[in-house]
């Protein structure tokens, strides 16, 4: 979701105590008394050190400690001192820090992935932890729920690149809340959905186990996307910063859900769940225009400036989250935010709500709510010529480099000298001796 959301730790390295570009996150373990943390937050006003975002939660290497997850402004304020006098208070201390990209010598170009394995180094920081929930989710009275809910944050904290993702053993309580959502959308998806949506979904009903009564595991959907497009599933426990969950798409890694919403509430969801992501999301991974498209977004989005990564959040949200296409003269739903909601499904295709060409660079710019039906949806024609507006849009970005993803070796290539763009070149010119030699066989 576009949501700027970001939150628990990740399992760190330990390093001296420096000042890197931007912001600097901190955790640091201190005994579970009356004021401790009041104490060590003192610490920072001391120095005047600005706060962006403070976590806790128990430590699991000692019952009597609580781990404090911290992110602070770095460019304002003595960082350094802070984190020295924190150390001197008898705190465990561990900086978190991403280096710079060796290829890019511009220090404020922000940190992006170049592996795909270092996907691994954000994909917790997230919202919230396993059983923390807000006051008014349907879930948050009900401690079943909320330990369940750990349960599912557990295995996306433990997993990393090149695993197995773990399978889960479903309740009976959350397979019927599955199926309850399951029957009441799959009669709307020939007269509402996209032709590549209904096209994929009878294929993911034969291949990975989609039926009412169970709910596919991420594993074998993942390995299905892989052979369409080479889109994978990678388990996570919320919702991520905009940033990090681009930067997945441009590996073609979609950051998915296991767990399930409240089953008080079957037709309601405040944040993204297993029904959202494999009913809504990944039917459409599997088309290739579709995988394209969203993976030029993630691509955009790397070592972007902040307030463009949010354009292109919006553009995320009003395509992939909530978009319309025109089809035979006919308006038909693609985003997963209106192929998983059975109401919202039925209004965006009636004259209730306004609909716009999309534009990206309009479409950046349009404002929407997060907790109600949206009052404005933008149509694509197709999702090629959607992918090449989001091209030139991509263009438009401030940053003296370009990328491109080498599907061989997993990696994002940074072309920013001569060599690079050499080598690049060779490669086309050598896929496209391959295109013409096909194009002779067949006389064209």
């Amino acid at each position: 979701m576009s949501e700027e959301k970001r939150g628990t730790f990740y399992p760190a390295y330990r390093v001296e105590p420096i000042d890197i570009e931007g912001s600097t996150s901190i955790v640091f373990s201190k005994k579970g008394e009356i004021g401790s943390l009041a104490k060590a937050l003192r610490i920072f006003e001391e120095f005047e050190v600005n706060l962006i975002h403070i976590e806790s939660r128990p430590s699991k290497q000692n019952p009597d400690f609580f781990d404090f997850f911290i992110s602070c402004d770095n460019t304002k304020g003595d960082v350094k001192k802070a984190i020295e006098s924190l150390t001197g208070d008898n705190c465990n201390v561990t900086v978190l820090t991403r280096s710079i990209n060796p290829e890019i010598t511009d220090k404020t170009v922000p940190w992006f992935p170049r592996k795909i394995s270092e996907l691994d180094r954000f994909a917790n920081q997230i919202l919230s932890y396993g059983s923390e929930l807000d006051a008014d989710h349907p879930g948050f009275t009900d401690p079943v729920y909320r330990e369940r809910r750990k349960q599912f944050a557990d295995i996306a904290y433990n997993y990393k690149h090149g695993q197995k993702i773990p399978r889960v053993e479903y309740t009976k309580a959350e397979v019927e809340t599955w199926g309850t959502i399951f029957n009441k959308l799959t009669g709307l998806f020939p007269s509402h959905a996209c032709r590549e949506f209904n096209r994929v979904w009878p294929l993911l009903i034969d291949n990975c186990g989609y039926r009412p009564d169970n709910i596919p595991q991420l594993q074998d959907i993942s390995d299905f996307l892989k052979d369409c497009t080479g889109f994978t599933l990678r388990p996570v426990a919320g919702l991520l910063s905009s940033r990090d969950f681009l930067a997945g798409l441009a590996f073609r890694v979609f950051h998915s859900t296991q767990y399930i919403r409240h089953s008080s509430k079957p037709m309601y969801t405040p944040e993204p769940d297993i029904c959202h992501e494999l009913i809504g999301h990944v039917p459409l991974f599997a088309d290739p225009e579709f995988a394209q498209f969203s993976q030029e977004i993630g691509l955009a989005s790397l070592g972007a400036p902040d307030d463009y990564v949010e354009k292109l959040a919006t553009c995320y949200w009003f395509t992939v989250e909530f978009g319309l296409c025109r089809q035979n003269g006919e308006l038909r739903a693609y985003g997963a935010g209106l192929i998983s909601s059975f109401g919202e499904l039925q209004y965006c295709l009636s004259d209730k709500p306004e609909v716009r060409p999309f534009e990206p660079e309009k479409t950046a710019e349009q404002k929407y709510p997060i907790t109600e039906f949206q009052p404005v949806y933008f149509v694509a024609n197709s999702f090629t010529e959607s992918k090449e507006k989001m091209r030139d849009f991509a263009d438009t970005i401030p940053r003296n480099f370009g990328v491109r993803y080498n599907a061989f070796t997993q990696n994002v290539e940074v072309l920013n000298n001569l060599n690079q763009i050499r080598t690049f070149a060779s490669c086309l010119k050598n896929e496209m001796s391959r295109l013409e030699d096909a194009l002779r066989r067949f006389n064209i």
